[in-house]
């Protein structure tokens, strides 16, 4: 044998060997955010230990689709954007839409003004002009729009975005202020008009308005900013016999029309009016909710209810926020700690008491995201992307917590552990993939998982315990063993060919 084929043979024996070690080595990268001061960092040294939990990925079993993540386009973000430097304005665009950042793919805005406007408007100022022939977005091009145009010249993949109104004209409503009150009947056929307008002007900017919700909580928010109520049985009439038929007149029938869009705790009341029959269900593309029933509980019986109802129909939760607290600045910690409160801390009835208890922010956002996903929702937005160090601006000083906080007067920005909570799940789980099954024996944990379209699976871990945690993942006969920092979330990203 010559000393060539010799040095062949041996090289082609390693180079098995090597495959053979490696064949039931699970690829993946890992990515942490903790308390101890990771912010979506990626981590590659873990803790050895003998006492490990399995969790089991099985790809094969699916359920929803996603239709993506993100946050709310509001015109006091975009105001305090445009008091920023040209540098930091970009940065927190990019932040969220970039390659590199959030890559947020599910957007909401306010048609007319909300509690997060600088003032009360509408596009409607006229009174009884039932044709709309002076309906104007004006308020809307000093701040709102620049924002999302810029937004979309910065993401690569785009992003979806729906409109909430607040309100209709106080002249269209029964009682003739922004606050509270029902649309009036002889107004129903001039309030869809009304959207169909808002998707054409919008449409001539360059923004292309992918849905609706009929009517940002429409029981109501204690008669506070603006609102317009309705019941399930007047939002249904509505959809049912003017919106839908209008927006199909107007060759617009490819916008979606989400229903409800408050507390998941009057999902089911609202459903079973929404979906009672063909009819009533036929313009309905799905139902929308908020987080705001309790602090700690996502509600999955409600949840599942609303997916068994209409299987086929999106279920998002399209508001949430850190609410009735000023933000805390340059303070990581508190973010972790269990000291907020919200609302229903002061003013949650008796009986209502025990779903508003002190609670970790963090804790909040990742909990909430989780137990929706496990439980059929198939998207999930955040409200206000950028607010001061006050909780605003805001007309009625309804001051709330957002992922990015800046000092428009200094010019800096801090980005809260919420925002890199946010990015667990928004970078990494890309619309249209599918949330897969996985065991997970643990209860401590907290897991979901979701495949990609390009085969990529995304696992995230949540971890509240003040101990470390070891880990082996599985899939397809493969494994990695890793460890979860205490009170920490953690994304797992395996490649296609893991």
């Amino acid at each position: 044998m010559k000393v060539s084929t010799y040095f062949l043979y041996i090289f082609l024996f390693l180079l098995m060997l090597s495959f053979n070690k490696n064949d039931g080595q699970l690829l993946m990268d890992v990515y942490e955010t903790s308390s101890s001061g990771h912010k979506m960092d990626k981590i590659n040294a873990f803790t050895p230990n003998d006492k490990r939990t399995v969790i089991t990925l099985f790809p094969e079993t699916t359920f929803q689709t996603i239709t993506g993540f993100g946050g709310a386009f509001t015109e006091s973000s975009a105001y305090l954007l445009n008091r920023l430097s040209k540098e930091n304005r970009n940065k927190i665009l990019e932040a969220y839409f970039g390659n590199e950042g959030a890559k947020y793919s599910l957007t909401r805005t306010h048609m007319n003004s909300c509690d997060f406007s600088l003032s009360n408007y509408s596009y409607a100022p006229v009174e009884d002009d039932t044709t709309l022939e002076h309906f104007s977005i004006q308020e809307d091009k000093e701040d709102l729009i620049p924002m999302i145009k810029d937004a979309m010249a910065i993401s690569k993949d785009g992003f979806k975005i729906f409109a909430s109104p607040w309100t209709a004209p106080p002249w269209m409503k029964d009682n003739k202020h922004w606050v509270g009150g029902k649309l009036l009947p002889k107004y129903y056929e001039t309030w869809a008009l009304f959207f169909s307008k808002y998707l054409e002007a919008y449409k001539a900017e360059g923004i292309d308005i992918w849905g609706f919700t009929v009517e940002n909580e429409p029981h109501g928010n204690g008669n506070n900013w603006e609102s317009m109520h309705f019941t399930p049985d007047e939002m249904t009439h509505f959809v049912q016999n003017y919106l839908g038929p209008k927006l199909e007149a107007d060759g617009k029938d490819n916008i979606k029309i989400l229903g409800y869009d408050q507390n998941r705790e009057g999902l089911k009341e609202w459903v079973d009016v929404m979906y009672k029959d063909k009819a009533s269900s036929k313009y309905y593309a799905g139902t929308a909710v908020h987080w705001y029933e309790s602090t700690y509980d996502y509600f999955p019986e409600a949840l599942q209810y609303a997916h068994e109802k209409a299987p086929d129909k999106y279920l998002i939760q399209t508001e949430a926020c850190v609410d009735s607290e000023i933000p805390k600045w340059q303070d990581d910690a508190w973010y972790w700690s269990k000291e907020a409160t919200d609302w229903g801390w002061d003013w949650a009835p008796e009986d209502q008491k025990h779903l508003h208890p002190k609670y970790v922010p963090v804790y909040r956002y990742a909990r909430d995201i989780i137990g929706c996903l496990n439980n059929w929702v198939d998207g999930w937005v955040d409200w206000n992307m950028v607010l001061d160090k006050q909780g605003g601006p805001n007309w009625f000083k309804n001051w709330c917590v957002a992922p990015v906080i800046v000092d428009p007067e200094k010019d800096e920005i801090y980005f809260t552990p919420i925002y890199y909570t946010l990015v667990h799940f928004s970078k990494f789980i890309r619309p249209e993939a599918k949330r897969i099954g996985f065991e997970n024996p643990d209860n401590a944990l907290m897991v979901t998982a979701a495949q990609n379209p390009d085969g990529s699976i995304a696992v995230v871990i949540l971890n509240q315990e003040t101990e470390e945690k070891y880990i082996t993942i599985s899939l397809n006969n493969k494994v990695k063993e890793i460890s979860i920092n205490a009170q920490s979330l953690q994304t797992l990203v395996i490649p296609k060919k893991g």
